[in-house]
């Protein structure tokens, strides 16, 4: 009959001088700790501080090994949620994690901070931080890695600005966030969205600098939903009508230049237009009603080239 107690205790002694022999082979390695009369397995412990285990933390940051610090600071999270390194370590992991080019995740991690930690003294720089990560998205779109990261169908870019805004709504990144997200939507071609947020910082900004820009902007905006409908003679005019009003009300604006140019495209764009329907009547030998049309080329749009082409046209059908 088998020994059954000997001959556990033989498999005991082979499987430890195994394990001695070859310790990689051992999936995870167990340590026995006299303080807690348990065995713990290093890979899983924690300092027997936060501040020690912030330190520890922060020395993998220092090595540049991110993944390893991140790792030790979720511990330390997770072992002292309610101490004062647990939102300082939630802000180290957005540090590394931007480091790491993840942008959107390191926002979400600067984000709890204000979220579970509203009173912490990061508040302020993560708000900053926050708009600089929206604002280099927004300025990089299409040519870094961040932006590949980022940008895409569900543009978070948006989202964080619209963060930053929610956040400190008074602050000094919220009327800037504002007019940066019609900014986005100009570029996208989205321009009645890009009005409304262009609307919304003259409106919730007025005393702020970029409201000036604001309706510059909508005014642009306009122009381009023109371009967009050839014949869309309406959008043009209130566009012309919207530069007007800003050269007026800011002639000293670096922006009024640019103003006037825009009004000089507009003005020519209508006189096109204008023209476009002479010929059709006049193809369709309507001439009185091509005449009204040249005539009126001739009479309002004097300063575009679409005057002497309108004369040259009433010279052909006679006047």
């Amino acid at each position: 009959m088998l020994n059954l107690p000997n001959m556990f205790r033989r498999n005991i002694i082979f499987l430890a001088l195994f394990l001695f022999a070859w310790p990689t082979l051992c999936p995870a390695v167990w340590i026995w700790t006299p303080e807690t009369g348990k065995f713990i397995n290093p890979k899983w412990a924690v300092r027997d501080t936060p501040e020690g285990q912030l330190e520890y933390a922060q020395s993998f940051r220092a090595q540049g090994n991110c993944k390893k610090a991140i790792d030790e600071y979720k511990k330390l999270i997770k072992h002292y949620p309610r101490a004062k390194e647990a939102p300082e370590a939630e802000f180290f992991i957005g540090q590394c994690l931007e480091d790491l080019g993840r942008p959107y995740d390191a926002y979400k991690a600067y984000q709890t901070v204000i979220d579970k930690y509203p009173f912490s003294e990061r508040a302020a720089q993560i708000v900053g931080i926050e708009y600089n990560i929206a604002n280099h998205l927004l300025e990089n779109k299409g040519r870094s890695k961040w932006a590949q990261v980022v940008m895409g169908t569900d543009d978070r870019v948006i989202e964080i600005f619209r963060t930053v805004i929610k956040d400190a709504p008074y602050g000094k990144f919220a009327a800037l966030s504002q007019y940066k997200i019609g900014l986005f939507y100009k570029e996208k071609g989205l321009y009645q969205e890009a009005r409304d947020e262009f609307e919304k910082t003259m409106n919730d900004y007025p005393n702020s600098e970029w409201a000036k820009a604001a309706k510059f902007q909508i005014a642009m905006a306009d122009t381009n939903r023109a371009s967009d409908a050839q014949h869309e003679q309406k959008v043009g005019n209130v566009a012309r009508q919207e530069f007007n009003e800003f050269v007026k009300s800011h002639p000293e604006s670096e922006l009024a230049p640019q103003a006037k140019a825009q009004m000089a495209v507009l003005k020519s764009r209508e006189a096109e237009n204008n023209f476009v329907i002479a010929r059709y009547y006049e193809k369709a030998k309507q001439m009185k009603a091509a005449r009204v049309y040249y005539k009126e080329i001739i009479d309002r749009y004097a300063d575009t080239p679409w005057s002497d082409r309108a004369q040259a046209r009433l010279k052909v059908i006679g006047e």
